[in-house]
């Protein structure tokens, strides 16, 4: 099964933030936020265990197990086995740093092997109070978290979590699998194997307004020739398109807010929100299934609902060709 025929709509709920990525989040606030994407009628929600030592999976759970379970979509990611010991040392994410620093304390091991994956899947089951699920990316087998070593990962998770997914969805035990990443290149390797064969892929901060370039080179045409969609994740580039201060999970550097400050001053002068012109360009291509922006409060999902349906006028997407502001080869919408 495909990814975009499991989707139960272009809108989804990424739980990054409920795992107090940047900032410690009352649970009273993250089991409203989860509530207000269930109001507004979001059906697909997002998680892993690397989410702030399992706090975002058990907080989404806290909700969700409240749910009829067939009415929603649950994926999870496989890649880290959350242990009961507490770290002691400060835990090394790569570039990504203190990422997660306000979330549990408990000691994480990065592992992709079969015996690591099934840990790890019936780890989540618990936290999320739910008998299965739907689909399961490989979360983080790229540079970003560990450098030149990526490729040795690749391979623990190629003779490892990629089997033992393929197995399981072939089994009926889970609906699709693929890879949930930062980087364009393991995906890329990934759809060069002649098996296993992922159902789609989880792509973060890769295709949106800020940096799609990349994707669009060599990425995009393959999954597209495969037939393989994308969810796209971090649609706001960290949160510097929203509003906030972030990019690639860090203060967004001088380039970038001059870059976001040539976008929103084309939004202004179209009456269109940056939130907008940013979900709407990433579902634009047509291997894009869903987007799964983050949230922390529940206006920001009242926010995102009204930013999928506002009606942005052609001439905005004209002039930003014209800018320069996006490559040539994007897809835009409505648009030639």
């Amino acid at each position: 099964m495909g990814i975009k025929s499991l989707l139960p709509g272009r809108l989804g709920f990424g739980t990054a933030p409920l795992g107090n990525m940047f900032r410690a989040i009352p649970d009273d606030e993250a089991r409203a936020t989860v509530e207000a994407a269930w109001d507004q009628g979001i059906r697909y929600f997002d998680t892993a265990p690397f989410y702030g030592a399992g706090l975002a999976e058990s907080r989404l759970g806290e909700v969700l197990s409240a749910k009829p379970r067939d009415s929603y979509v649950l994926s999870t990611k496989v890649g880290r086995v959350i242990l009961d010991e507490h770290e002691t040392a400060t835990p090394d994410f790569g570039e990504k740093g203190g990422l997660f620093e306000h979330g549990n304390p408990n000691k994480i091991v990065h592992e992709w092997t079969a015996e690591a994956t099934e840990r790890s899947l019936e780890d989540s089951l618990k936290r999320l109070g739910t008998d299965r699920l739907d689909n399961v990316w490989v979360h983080d087998i790229a540079q970003d978290f560990h450098g030149d070593l990526w490729l040795s990962k690749f391979e623990e998770a190629r003779t490892g979590a990629f089997r033992v997914l393929s197995r399981l969805r072939d089994e009926g035990v889970i609906k699709a699998w693929g890879l949930g990443v930062n980087r364009t290149e393991p995906i890329e390797l990934t759809l060069a194997l002649d098996e296993p064969r992922p159902d789609g892929f989880l792509l973060a901060g890769r295709y949106t307004l800020l940096d799609h370039d990349h994707a669009l080179g060599r990425l995009l045409p393959m999954a597209q020739e495969q037939g393989v969609d994308m969810v796209v994740g971090g649609p706001y580039s960290s949160g510097i398109l929203a509003g906030g201060t972030h990019f690639e999970y860090q203060q967004a550097p001088p380039e970038i807010i001059e870059r976001v400050g040539k976008l929103k001053a084309l939004t202004d002068q179209h009456g269109v929100s940056i939130k907008a012109a940013a979900l709407q360009f990433s579902l634009a291509h047509p291997a894009a299934a869903a987007v799964i922006p983050g949230a922390t409060r529940p206006s920001r999902i009242a926010e995102d609902t009204a930013a999928l349906a506002e009606r942005i006028p052609a001439a905005f997407w004209t002039d930003l060709r014209a800018a320069g502001l996006v490559s040539p080869a994007a897809p835009l919408p409505d648009h030639a």
